[in-house]
């Protein structure tokens, strides 16, 4: 709960800053947000008036662009990609979790179902006598 007794909880991904603020917190100059908005390298949420507002991810995300432009001597263009590159990476990894949850999930039932027909393999069977058979001869 907040001091004022509200239930609501912030969130690395909820919008808050604006622009200067998000200036301020990344050393960078608003008008370089603006631009690496144009260029869809770091996309703010909007409110209904249209004004950015950023989060604290986007903050950790506009240093990280600053690092590579500046101290890696990346081009923005090379920057974007590397950013479409590592959101593709992220999708996957989430992807191979819900894969393995679900191996592990089928898995279970395949256990399970092993598990019951080999109960049914070991119905009781009465025992009572055993009987010889033999084959009569023919008679010509």
């Amino acid at each position: 709960m907040d001091r004022y007794g509200g239930g609501f909880h912030l969130s690395e991904e909820t919008p808050v800053y604006v622009i200067s603020v998000a200036a301020q917190l990344s050393g960078l100059h608003p008008q370089t947000l603006r631009q690496y908005d144009r260029l869809g390298l770091v996309s703010p949420g909007r409110t209904s008036g249209r004004g950015r507002r950023y989060s604290a991810r986007d903050i950790e995300l506009l240093r990280e662009v600053q690092r590579l432009s500046q101290e890696e001597g990346i081009n923005l263009a090379g920057v974007k990609h590397i950013l479409e590159l590592r959101q593709q990476v992220e999708e996957l990894r989430e992807e191979l979790i819900h894969l393995q949850n679900e191996l592990a999930a089928a898995r279970t039932v395949v256990s399970r179902h092993r598990r019951a027909v080999a109960e049914t393999d070991r119905l009781p069977v009465r025992r009572t006598s055993v009987v010889m058979w033999h084959q009569r001869p023919v008679d010509d």
